[in-house]
């Protein structure tokens, strides 16, 4: 088996187990989303039960969970891979920084 066979094995694991990873945090992020939307359903049946000309209390477990829900989205789908564009300005910017300190 040649170097670059086994590279390409490597990598290729590699990507499984990161693709992997990202499917059990969308999971999980939908079952937080399905949760979420579970309780806070019930918080407004029991709030409506009690009385719908009340003060709308639901709404601060609903923001602040909220948060959390907003915060988990955000970790799940944002891109964790960087263009090759973006990587080279990132070093240019670090290589003007060391010029001016040297």
């Amino acid at each position: 088996m040649a170097i670059d066979e086994t590279t390409e094995m490597d990598q290729d694991a590699v990507s499984r187990e990161q693709a992997i990873k990202r499917l059990k945090k969308r999971r999980d992020f939908h079952g937080h989303l399905f949760v979420y939307a579970l309780v806070n359903g019930f918080l407004v049946a029991i709030w409506a039960v009690t009385g719908l000309h009340r003060f709308f209390w639901p709404i601060f477990p609903m923001l602040g969970w909220g948060i959390g829900v907003v915060l988990n989205a955000w970790d799940v789908y944002r891109s964790d891979t960087f263009s090759e564009d973006q990587i080279q300005r990132e070093i240019e910017h670090l290589q003007r920084g060391h010029a001016t300190r040297g």
